[in-house]
């Protein structure tokens, strides 16, 4: 059998994005977490964020945040505390726990990182790493529509 030659480039960057989606998974599970807390984490080691600010942020429905935000609480990673300036809003924040499993997961995802990338050199990854962000805010302005 001979390897693949094709040049399209979905192609190719679908059957990469299936191994490295499954290696990210693998790597988010062994510290408990999916990509969805892991992406809330990330968003709440900038600081306390409202809920509603942090539904935007990530633009999911309201009642995926809180499922999100209930396992994280249950697992000691976040806390809602309601705003004292205004009781109807809750505050999230990312607890220690949190931001010491946001670093031991660091960690292994650049463990996969250099799984999945090792035939590039420092300079290739940064490059891909650039393009990938082009195509990512060009589809999400619209423009791939």
């Amino acid at each position: 059998m001979s390897p693949m030659t094709t040049t399209e480039l979905g192609v190719l960057l679908a059957g990469r994005g299936a191994v490295a989606g499954g290696r990210v998974r693998n790597a988010l599970a062994g510290h408990g977490l999916t990509q969805r807390s892991h992406f809330t984490l990330t968003h709440l080691a900038g600081g306390p964020v409202g809920q509603q600010a942090l539904i935007e942020l990530l633009g999911v429905d309201p009642s995926a945040l809180v499922a999100v935000l209930n396992e994280l609480e249950s697992l000691g990673l976040a806390s809602r505390d309601r705003d004292p300036a205004d009781r109807r809003r809750h505050i999230v924040t990312i607890t220690g726990k949190g931001t010491e499993a946001l670093d031991a997961v660091g960690t292994a995802l650049t463990g996969a990182d250099d799984d999945l990338f090792a035939a590039l050199s420092a300079t290739e990854r940064d490059q891909l790493a650039q393009l990938l962000h082009k195509v990512a805010e060009t589809e999400a302005c619209g423009a791939g529509d």
